[in-house]
Order: structure tokens, then sequence, then C-alpha cells
């Protein structure tokens, strides 16, 4: 924030005159709700997009095409941008761990819990991560403070987990393996998000080149394990390459450059809840689109679920608004939360980073910058 933004409330004076916004900025001020908007679609289909993705290619294939093509969107907006990739190997060495617990192994789980599942509750666990995030802070996080209303929220949302599965029929019909695939996705966020709180929040570099980075590691990673497990496809059907180029171009490099615009803009607070939107479109998308079914229990667990979710997510102490004013536009976000956001859970992997909370979660979240994580 610049000093003339700070200057006039600080002085306690009133202007003569009303001071009148860039045409720009007043265009922004409107604008951002429809790009909140369009994340929450990007994020929401994305569970869709894997679930048609996986049905031609292999769960490593479809993982290593969202983050190469995510990660050329990166490397075209770096470049526009005249931006350079970090450097220091201890930097280096920490994006290499966010990658794999932010990137690589999350958008992998996801991919093959949607082999056994339907993508309507893949897009559901990963609306736990806000969950995991609030049980792992008040461990590993010692200024994370328990309160009643984050206690309260977490068991709410927990019971709203059990709700979904269906508990009191015994699990019936569900396939355990797929969705402990889905829920260990969805913890492996708030895992990287407090190892990059810990390691890379205080970084100097900018959240475009730390997440750059970051989803280039992660690329590299796939590149190595993908050839292990999965052998080349002798045919590439449109309908699922294109679902994998638009999970990647849309669903992990456009959708985290929507999401550092709206936490610039208008802060992590309100950009965070895009996390809300996500398992709803999930849901919606999964029903809708690829006509798969739907029981009372899953509208109504997830809705618990948020609550709970909603619940946990406790103020900012007083000191964290205070260090984030004075800070830059692409810093502010990790200064500014006090407990790990729920989810860049983006989809699926949302996108987490070190620098913005994740929202992804899908996955949100997916990069270190954006989690400070959906994804």
């Amino acid at each position: 924030m610049s000093a003339a933004a700070t200057a006039g409330p600080a002085s306690g004076r009133t202007p003569a005159h009303p001071v009148t916004p860039p045409a720009g900025a007043r265009r922004r001020a409107l604008d951002w709700r429809l790009r909140f908007a369009l994340l929450s679609l990007v994020w929401g289909f994305s569970f869709l997009l894997i679930k048609v993705g996986t049905e031609a290619y292999a769960p490593f294939q479809v993982t290593f095409g969202r983050l190469l093509f995510g990660t050329a969107v990166l490397a075209v907006a770096m470049a526009v941008r005249r931006d350079r990739l970090p450097r220091g190997l201890r930097t280096w060495g920490h994006l290499v761990v966010a990658a794999f617990l932010l990137n690589a192994l999350p958008f992998s789980l996801f991919a093959y819990a949607e082999l056994t599942i339907p993508s309507t509750l893949a897009g559901i666990c990963n609306a736990t991560s806000p969950l995991w995030g609030m049980a792992l802070s008040l461990v590993a996080l010692s200024e994370d403070r328990p309160t009643r209303r984050r206690v309260a929220g977490l068991g709410l949302g927990f019971l709203g987990v059990l709700t979904v599965l269906g508990a009191w029929q015994g699990f019936a019909g569900l396939d355990v393996r797929g969705t402990a695939m889905a829920l260990l996705a969805s913890l492996s966020y708030p895992i990287g998000w407090i190892y990059v709180r810990r390691t890379l929040a205080g970084s100097s570099h900018s959240h475009l080149s730390l997440t750059g980075a970051q989803l280039g590691l992660a690329t590299l990673q796939l590149g190595l394990v993908t050839p292990m497990f999965t052998s080349v496809p002798t045919s590439f059907p449109l309908v699922p390459l294109l679902a994998v180029v638009a999970l990647g171009t849309l669903g992990t490099g456009l959708a985290l450059l929507i999401q550092y615009g709206l936490v610039a803009e208008v802060g992590p607070t309100t950009a965070q809840m895009v996390t809300y939107f996500i398992p709803v479109i999930a849901t919606a998308a999964g029903v809708a689109v690829l006509d798969e079914s739907l029981s009372w229990n899953t509208p109504v667990g997830a809705l618990i679920v948020l609550v709970g979710a909603a619940l946990t997510q406790g103020r900012p102490g007083p000191a964290a608004p205070a260090a984030a004013a004075g800070a830059p536009a692409d810093r502010a976000a990790p200064l500014a939360s006090s407990a790990p956001a729920a989810s860049a859970a983006g989809p699926a992997g949302p996108v987490a980073s070190p620098v913005i909370p994740a929202t992804a979660a899908a996955g949100a979240p997916e990069s270190a910058v954006a989690c400070g994580a959906t994804r």
C-alpha cells in the first residue's frame, strides 16, 4: 500500500473534495465478483475434469499433464512480467518439499481416488482440508490457540464427513480405498501449508516466482515417476485430452493467477470464501454432466462440513493485520493469515502456495505461494 493511500485516514483530516478513484480501480471493484465466480466454477469443475481425464489416461498421466500445462501458463505470466525464478539452494530445497505435499501427492491421490469414487464425493472430501488444517495447526503451530468455536467447528465438520459417508449404514456401498485416498489428499494440503509457513512465508521472492518454481518442480517429480508406473498411451482420445489440458491451463495456471489478484484486491479472508462454493459446484457438475447418483446424506453432510470448516477459521490476531498493512500486495497474504486457510483448496487441489493462503483447493488452492494453499 502506498503512502498516499494511507496518509489521509492517518492524518485525521477530511479532504476538501472527495477523491475520485482511477477508472481502472472502479472497474476492478466491480470486477472482482466476476473473477471470484469464475474461480469457483473453474475449481468446482476440476473434479469433473479429473474424472473425464482418467477415463482414457492413467492417473499419473492426468496429474503430469495438469502440472505441465499449469506450469506453462505460469511460465508465460513470468515472461510477460519479466519475473525471475527464485535463487538459493535452501529456497529450492523447501520448494521441492512444497511441490510434493501441495501438488504432486494430492493431485495424484485425487486422480487415483476418482477411478473408484464419484467426482461429487471427491469434491466434498477436498472441503475437509480446513478441518485437517485446524487440527494440525493446534499441534504444530504454537501461536494457534484452540477456542470453543474452533473446536466445535472441528467436531461438527467431522460429523459432516461421517454423514457424507453414511456411517450409520456401516459405510455400505462405499469404496474405502478411493475415499481414503481423497481424504489423504485433502490432509496433504494443510501439512504442506504448515511446512511452507515455517520455511517460506518470509521469502523475498515474488509469489509468481515461487509458484512457478514449485509447479515446475512438481512437474519434474511426476515426469520422473510417471514412466515408472505407466506406459505411453497408444491413442489420445480428444475429450479426455481436452479435459487434462483444461485442468492444467484453467484449473491450475489461470486459477492461481486469478486467486493472487483476488487476494491482493479484496484480501485473503474474502478470497478464501471460494472454498465453500467448490463442493457445491463439484456436486452439481457431477450430477448434471456425469449423471452421478446423489443420496440425501451427501448434500446434507457437505453442508455440515462447510459450516464446520467456516467455524474453524478463527479471526486473525491483532498483530497480523498490522504486519500485513505495510507489505507489498504479493507479500501481504502470508502475514495476514494466522492459521492455514481454507484451501486453496481449490480442487483436487486447488492451489497452494507459499505466499497466499490457499483457498483449493483445490485445489485449492496448489502452490506454496497460494496457501501461505487450495488446493
